[in-house]
């Protein structure tokens, strides 16, 4: 796969991905914000925290790129077009069910920072934009893609987990709820449509039985990629998993804390389950 991907084959049923974690600011992308705004932004230290699961024959993929750059949990449709100084030659999304994250400024290519500050004070060209696209979107979403394959190819069914973390208190552009205090986990399956709700369930019943507090669906029900790769009919089940940063990071240092070994162990035991899980038999 691309450099701007990472990406560990695997021999379970299992895949994780970690879209949102990416450290590496591409020299092209020339924001007119300050670096210390844009790295709120991410999903800072997720891929440590998952560190353990190639060892375990889990398929890995990891974005290096930041999420202020280009947004892999978005559909290629989901673009403002405000952002460009000119038209988009491709198809774009006109559902207005799709177009929440677009108009809080987090389509596929961000406008703001979940606190509202503007990431350019430039409009991006269409070229820039297509080759962010195609060194970033395509190449993750393959290897998301041909890892679901492999796992299903091999063993009849697939479990895929987006690895996702959230702050503590909701953004004022993060979602349509600015202001929430936030759960420790919240598990999406998009209302069952991208997996198994008796999965899903498991999964929450995992985690609070760790003595976590756990939402389901609210506020973040999943996104682009459990949509895309999701398909329990087809014994393909997507999920997505977000944690509170505040179990493991000060957010405003961005260091981890010591409490992170804690909550990586119990990562470690959610991820033993979903490989001792056939969800063929729930």
């Amino acid at each position: 796969m691309e450099a701007f991907v990472r990406y560990q084959p695997g021999r379970t049923p299992l895949v994780l991905d970690s879209p949102h974690s990416g450290v590496d600011y591409p020299p092209d992308f020339q924001p007119a914000c300050d670096l210390q705004a844009l790295r709120l932004a991410e999903d800072t230290h997720v891929e440590k925290l998952y560190d353990f699961a190639p060892a375990l024959g889990v398929a890995w993929i990891e974005a290096l790129f930041p999420r202020s750059y280009l947004d892999v949990n978005r559909d290629v449709t989901e673009l403002d077009v405000g952002l460009l100084d000119g038209p988009w030659p491709g198809p774009l999304e006109t559902d207005p069910a799709r177009l929440g994250k677009v108009r809080l400024g987090k389509g596929v290519v961000w406008r703001c920072t979940d606190e509202g500050v503007p990431i350019y004070d430039r409009k991006l060209s269409v070229a820039e934009v297509q080759q962010r696209i195609a060194h970033c979107w395509q190449p993750f979403h393959a290897a998301v893609a041909e890892a679901i394959d492999a796992a299903q190819a091999r063993h009849g069914y697939s479990i895929h987990m987006d690895c996702h973390s959230m702050p503590a208190v909701s953004g004022p552009f993060s979602t349509d709820f600015p202001g929430l205090v936030h759960a420790d986990f919240v598990v999406g399956d998009r209302d069952g449509s991208t997996a198994s709700p008796a999965l899903s369930t498991r999964v929450c019943s995992h985690l609070e039985q760790l003595g976590y507090s756990v939402s389901y669906n609210h506020p973040y029900k999943g996104v682009e990629l459990v949509r895309r790769h999701g398909d329990p009919s087809r014994q393909r089940h997507s999920l997505q998993l977000e944690i509170n940063r505040k179990l493991y990071m000060d957010e405003q240092t961005l260091a981890m804390k010591p409490e992170a070994a804690r909550l990586q162990a119990h990562l470690l035991s959610l991820v033993d389950m979903l490989l001792a899980t056939d969800p063929r038999t729930l």
